[in-house]
Parts: C-alpha cells; sequence; structure tokens
C-alpha cells in the first residue's frame, strides 16, 4: 500500500490512491449503492486499516465516499441474514454467535481508532448510520455544506451497537443533543454540525473539501511521525481515563519517545527559522 499514484483496488468496497507519499485515501467506492456497507466492507476496513497501521511510508489517512454521497449507512439487504437469522441450537448459543458478529462489526471501525496515524474523515451529502459511527472513529472531521448526519438505528428497530453511543457522547459536548439525536433519529445538517463540535471545518463543496483535507493531511505528515502518532495514541488514552492516568501513561511513553532525534531534528529547524516541511523525518 506504498505506492504512489491513482486509485487501486486490492477491495470491492474501497478505493485505495496515495495523494502524496505520506498519505493515503481511502474511498468508500459503492457509489451505485450510495457507499451501503455490505458484507465485505466490514471486514475489508478492518483488512486495510490493519495494513495502513504497518505501512511506514503511510504517515496520515484521509476517507471519503465516491459518488453522490459520504454513505447510506448499513446495507440492509446484504447483512439481513446475519443479523436477522443468528444460527444457534438454542437461545444461549444463538446469542453468543450474535454476540461474535457484533463484535467483529464493532472492530471494523475501533481498527480506525488503533491506527497510530491520524486519521481525517471528509463528509459530503449524506452519513447515515452507520456512517456515523465510522466518522466518530476518525480523529478529525470535514464535511461540504450540503452534508447531514442521521443516527438511524431507532427507525429500524435497534440501538446503534457499532460505536455511536460510545463515541459521540465524547465528541460532542452536549449529552441532551447526543440523546436527541440518538433517541429521535432526526438529522443534523453541517451548521449545527460544526456548532456543536462534530466537525471541525465546513466547506462549499465536495471539490474544496478535498483539497482541504489534503492541505491538513500534509501539514501532519510534515511533523515527525514520532510525535504525530504519539500524539493520537496519548490523546485517545487521556480520553478514556483519568487525568492522572493519562498523565502517567503519558510519562511513560515519553521516557523512550524522547529520546529520539526527531527532536533535536525539529528544534535544530526552529533555531534556523526552518518550516517543519524542510526537515526529513525518517519512517516509522
Amino acid at each position: 500500500m506504498s505506492s504512489e499514484g491513482g486509485p487501486t483496488s486490492p477491495f470491492s468496497t474501497l478505493s485505495i490512491s496515495h495523494p502524496t507519499e505520506a498519505i493515503t485515501h481511502v474511498e468508500l467506492h459503492r457509489p451505485e449503492k450510495r457507499n451501503a456497507m455490505n458484507r465485505a466492507f466490514w471486514s475489508e476496513m478492518v483488512d486495510c486499516f490493519t495494513q495502513i497501521a504497518d505501512d511506514s511510508e503511510c504517515r496520515v489517512v484521509i476517507v471519503s465516499g465516491a459518488g453522490k454521497i459520504f454513505t447510506a449507512g448499513i446495507d440492509l439487504m446484504d447483512m439481513a441474514s446475519d443479523v436477522l437469522q443468528p444460527e444457534g441450537d438454542d437461545i444461549a448459543r444463538t446469542s453468543w454467535n450474535l454476540r461474535r458478529i457484533i463484535s467483529k462489526y464493532q472492530e471494523t471501525f475501533s481498527v480506525i481508532e488503533k491506527c497510530p496515524k491520524p486519521v481525517v474523515v471528509a463528509v459530503h451529502g449524506a452519513c447515515v448510520g452507520g456512517g456515523v459511527d465510522l466518522i466518530t472513529a476518525c480523529d478529525i472531521r470535514l464535511c461540504t455544506q450540503d452534508a447531514w448526519f442521521q443516527v438511524k438505528e431507532v427507525d429500524i428497530g435497534l440501538a446503534a451497537d457499532v460505536g455511536t453511543l460510545q463515541r459521540l457522547p465524547k465528541v460532542i459536548g452536549s449529552r441532551s443533543l447526543v440523546n436527541e439525536l440518538a433517541l429521535t433519529a432526526r438529522k443534523m445538517y453541517s451548521d449545527e454540525a460544526k456548532n456543536s463540535g462534530l466537525v471541525s471545518r465546513v466547506f462549499p463543496d465536495k471539490e474544496s473539501m478535498m483539497a482541504g483535507a489534503l492541505e491538513l493531511a500534509g501539514e501532519m505528515a510534515a511533523r515527525s511521525p514520532v510525535a504525530v502518532q504519539g500524539t493520537k495514541m496519548n490523546l485517545i488514552y487521556s480520553r478514556d481515563h483519568s487525568v492522572a492516568e493519562g498523565l502517567q501513561y503519558m510519562a511513560t511513553w515519553n521516557m523512550s519517545m524522547l529520546q529520539t532525534q526527531d527532536v533535536m531534528k525539529s528544534a535544530q529547524a526552529a533555531m534556523e527559522k526552518k518550516s517543519p516541511k524542510e526537515v526529513t523525518f525518517s519512517k516509522l
């Protein structure tokens, strides 16, 4: 996954390209199905981000959707048999099998969070159901003016179970707003998404958004991967732990990471009034 150039298709539901050597672009690529998440998607995302995590060339990831919208969410027609007709000889065994299936689907988005490379997601048009689960696992969220978001699950008779209910409250400051969105399945449009903190920037159209995402990714890719990836991992750890625990983890982390040559390189560049982009950092 380290070659530069246009899109490649090792996957049936994702298109992978490399705008620069250090940036990997993952595009949800079922435009004819509004990028609905079919059975193949759930395993391909895990394979894709596992590869990205191990790719020393890649420093930043951009995620977007092909076609008219970001994603319509779960492909109910394709997934119904897994969810509605789980196998098992009795209720206990059926329940265990269903638990395994749900846990596997949860990993589809948890793998984004576990990936040490920062992930920028760029949303245009609709982001429905599983799309919200996906974007809340990303580090930076951008959208177009026409984007809208919907926690759709209650409309199809279930509680969201692959990340939204756990991550959205950490992303949006208002618990009341999270509850309203999750309990009513109402749409949230781009202006409200920006005001609530779900996204950090809103762009006029997809073209300008993708240019903005690429610029943002370039800024992160230009900096020390030791610093950038360590920052992401500690931000996530601190989100889920107390301040005291986060500080202790940080001290343990940096007792080794501070010994990188990147610190001296960055300090030297600053003294010489150079941009981080002018410094060459080793792969990680």
